[in-house]
């Protein structure tokens, strides 16, 4: 072997050495200028079950299609389970790389952020970043606009989770078209994922005092219903908390956000999470909120640059302020007087 030869492999290990302490290095970490694969995410709430064990406990509460766990992490404060519960999911839909990103960044928030942390003192958390983790991978491997889940059907695979609710199943804006890309699925509840997410929240369901569902990027603040034009009884409140929600992230850097029910504000979507968890998990306070993309006319506008994420994800922080502020709020134990007066003043 040469000389030359001799150095080129030389460089050849050390740039990969290198490359692999680097990787090592980060392992465990996260950052919200690039966007994590399954196993980045799961081995970031893994570090923090064992950094943070006395704040956070990771649960798996499910496998999907693939086999892959289905993951979730409390965040709570201690107060043996009798905290309003904040329910947080994001991933539903796999191309849609933001929402993930977003609950990330809620949770790195709530755990190692040391200013942050007075939003467990009263509340607790159960955030799960990755809903559909079959649909993501296949995003980064093979189709970066992939949406559904990648089950096996007899002509095409996947089911569009947020239509496989058993709640108006398969009605308006749901297809029974198997290769559709808003395929409800053969019957209600037929995924693994989907069921794993309703029995998770509906093992909560008496003390979860807000749902919030993350999805892109349709820059909007999103309520009941999807099935239908019409509103829920407590549609005037949802609306005043949504709109609230809106101008906290407007505030930081002047972002729009539209609010209003899913049906109007979009389009007619049946058999989904949000409505489910309104109206069987009897959640009243229930939001999809579909975070700002790069275009909102075009297929291109799921494809987030990596330099804009934490700006979407730092600004929608400032909304969860919001929510988590009514919800500490309305549960507190005041004096009842007192707080209908605050609640009469606040959404008259």
């Amino acid at each position: 072997m040469n000389g030359v030869a001799r150095v080129i492999i030389c460089v050849l290990f050390v740039s990969s050495s290198a490359h692999y302490q680097k990787i090592a290095k980060k392992r465990g970490e996260v950052s919200f200028d690039q966007y994590l694969r399954y196993q980045e995410i799961q081995d970031y709430l893994n570090r923090l079950n064992v950094t943070h064990n006395k704040l956070v406990a990771v649960i798996n509460y499910g496998v999907s299609n693939e086999n892959r766990n289905l993951t979730a992490i409390k965040i709570s404060t201690g107060g043996r389970n009798r905290k309003p519960l904040i329910f947080v999911d994001a991933g539903i839909h796999a191309r849609e790389w933001i929402s993930p990103a977003q609950a990330l960044y809620l949770i790195n928030q709530l755990v190692e952020n040391p200013n942050a942390t007075s939003f467990s003192r009263n509340v607790d958390w159960l955030i799960i970043p990755l809903v559909n983790p079959d649909g993501y991978e296949y995003t980064h491997t093979a189709d970066r606009f992939w949406r559904k889940n990648r089950a096996k059907g007899r002509l095409c695979r996947g089911v569009d989770l947020n239509r496989n609710f058993d709640f108006q199943w398969s009605q308006a804006g749901a297809s029974d078209d198997e290769c559709s890309s808003t395929y409800a699925g053969p019957r209600a509840f037929s995924e693994p994922e989907s069921v794993a997410l309703s029995t998770l929240i509906a093992e909560n369901a008496h003390r979860i005092k807000l749902y919030v569902s993350f999805h892109a990027a349709a820059q909007s603040i999103l309520y009941p219903w999807g099935y239908t034009e019409g509103l829920p009884n407590n549609g005037r409140e949802l609306h005043k908390l949504a709109a609230q929600v809106s101008d906290a992230v407007h505030q930081l850097h002047g972002t729009e956000y539209r609010v209003g029910t899913f049906a109007n504000i979009l389009y007619l979507g049946s058999g989904t999470s949000c409505d489910w968890a309104y109206s069987v998990a009897n959640v009243k306070l229930a939001y999809t909120i579909e975070l700002r993309g790069s275009n909102l006319t075009h297929k291109s506008r799921f494809e987030i640059p990596t330099n804009n994420i934490f700006t979407v994800v730092s600004e929608m922080f400032e909304g969860l302020k919001a929510l988590h502020l009514y919800v500490e709020w309305k549960n507190s134990p005041y004096d009842p007087f007192m707080s209908r007066l605050k609640r009469w003043s606040l959404f008259v």
